[in-house]
């Protein structure tokens, strides 16, 4: 008896142990909430780019795009639970990857766009991800490639990827027409206030869920500020059209209560065209994964990862991605956004993680709970992500420095980081270069950062610490 009522009294800063409901579904709502425009967006541009838009193809985008909720949860809970060696039962959400779409969209412009090409995409992702999960049954011998001075840049490259991401979500959308508009800066800051306030100036549940009440109270001001304001707006070219922060209310009412998820809405094509390069981006893929898990577990749990923990990670990266294929989906990697969530606030309980992914397959099941999340302001988003982003790289910097920092660190670091990241982020200066350079390479500036660091870590192993030098 007693041990039970422990169980169900765990912390949520506990990986394991049981915390009450009361406790663990706004805990678990806010990672939904982090992720959620970030798990569709990578779908919706890959449809866009084959061609799959349209009333002739309504009924298959809205079936992808339930799908990728579906199948985002299940790969979650294998990844928090595990089955077998796929998982490593960490605090890590799963996501569909948006680090593919440029590779996706070469493959689908060499194969003439269409479903066609997508299938191929979708029989591609079939087998790198079966490729991925045999890399992370091999990952223990090469995991000395990987001390923390290597993870610590790689987390550092990730989080300083997203902050353009962040500033994007906090401006109201770089797509929209009226991106950096006062009224979505006022409203993401707002977000960002009341997250703080709640953070540092409140106890409790109040400050664990600090996130979930600032994206709270952001959709509250957003659906008060469209009654006392204009909704709508003329472009350049003098067509009006609706301010992206205005919550729009009617989706939620049009949407279904119900709807099955498809097995194989596309049908699988395998072209070694499309093959070959992204099986590379599953090894591309796996390298981000390991700054994603070293991160999380930094910053929520303050050690580094076990070789089970990597290697289950992996694994589950990899297979997860093939099930998301027989669904349609694009792979489902570990979700950076969600790392900066567990930097922040320290939230690491599985079983809080586990009720948000419920929560994805539930909106997989049920388009209107998928609806009241969908319809969320990018700038009420971008009010919190600002802060989740930047806690990546504070994570990094403590991998960095927990084993302190000598001359040697410091080499690797600064060129990890000023070579690799500076290349990799300034896409145009590999332009000389062939396609799959500037593919593999080119974009987050994540993976030059990381082949960097692992190979001047090579050329340059650590000393014993009696002969270490201080910096």
């Amino acid at each position: 008896m007693d041990e039970n009522k422990k169980e169900i009294t765990g912390s949520p800063y506990e990986f394991e142990g049981r915390i009450p409901l009361r406790q663990a579904i706004p805990l678990g709502l806010q990672h939904v909430m982090a992720m959620f425009v970030g798990n569709l967006t990578p779908i919706i541009v890959i449809m866009g780019i084959c061609g799959i838009a349209g009333g002739d193809y309504t009924a298959l985008r809205i079936s992808l795009l339930q799908n990728a909720m579906l199948v985002a949860g299940v790969v979650t809970l294998i990844q928090l639970y595990a089955i077998g060696p796929m998982g490593g039962k960490v605090p890590i959400i799963m996501g569909t990857s948006s680090g593919f779409i440029g590779v996706f969209t070469s493959v689908a412009n060499s194969l003439g766009g269409g479903v066609y090409a997508y299938g191929a995409i979708m029989g591609a992702t079939l087998i790198g991800g079966l490729f991925e999960g045999i890399l992370g049954f091999c990952l223990k011998p090469l995991r000395r490639f990987f001390p923390s001075v290597v993870t610590g840049c790689v987390v550092m490259a990730i989080g300083l990827s997203l902050l353009s991401v962040g500033v994007g979500y906090f401006g109201g959308g770089s797509s929209n027409a009226d991106y950096g508009s006062p009224v979505n800066l006022l409203l993401a800051l707002f977000v960002l206030i009341v997250i703080i306030v709640a953070k540092h100036f409140c106890k409790g549940m109040a400050s664990s869920s600090c996130i979930l009440i600032g994206i709270i109270a952001g959709y509250i001001l957003a659906t008060i500020l469209g009654f006392v304001l204009p909704t709508t707006g003329i472009d350049a070219d003098g067509a009006e059209y609706t301010y992206s922060w205005v919550v729009q209310w009617s989706s939620v009412a049009s949407a279904s209560w119900f709807a099955i998820p498809s097995f194989m809405p596309v049908k699988m094509v395998f072209n070694a065209t499309a093959i070959v390069p992204i099986m590379i981006m599953f090894i591309v893929t796996a390298v981000e994964t390991v700054g994603d898990i070293s991160g999380a577990i930094e910053g929520g749990m303050h050690r580094e990862p076990t070789d089970s923990e990597l290697s289950g990670g992996i694994i589950c990266d990899g297979l997860g991605s093939s099930l998301a294929s027989l669904f349609g989906v694009l792979p489902n990697t570990s979700f950076s956004q969600n790392v900066g969530l567990i930097s922040m606030t320290g939230i690491v309980n599985r079983f809080a993680l586990s009720i948000g992914a419920i929560f994805l397959v539930l909106c997989g099941l049920c388009p209107k709970l998928a609806a009241v999340v969908n319809i969320m302001p990018q700038s009420v988003l971008g009010g919190a992500a600002v802060m989740m982003f930047a806690s990546i790289i504070v994570s990094g910097i403590n991998l960095i420095t927990k084993d302190g920092v000598d001359v040697r660190t410091t080499t690797i670091v600064s060129i990890a980081l000023g070579v690799g990241y500076g290349i990799g982020s300034t896409t145009a200066v590999l332009s000389y270069m062939p396609t799959f350079v500037t593919l593999i390479f080119g974009g987050s500036g994540i993976v030059p950062t990381a082949f960097v660091a692992i190979l001047l870590n090579i050329i340059h192993p650590a000393e014993d610490k009696k002969n270490k030098e201080s910096f």
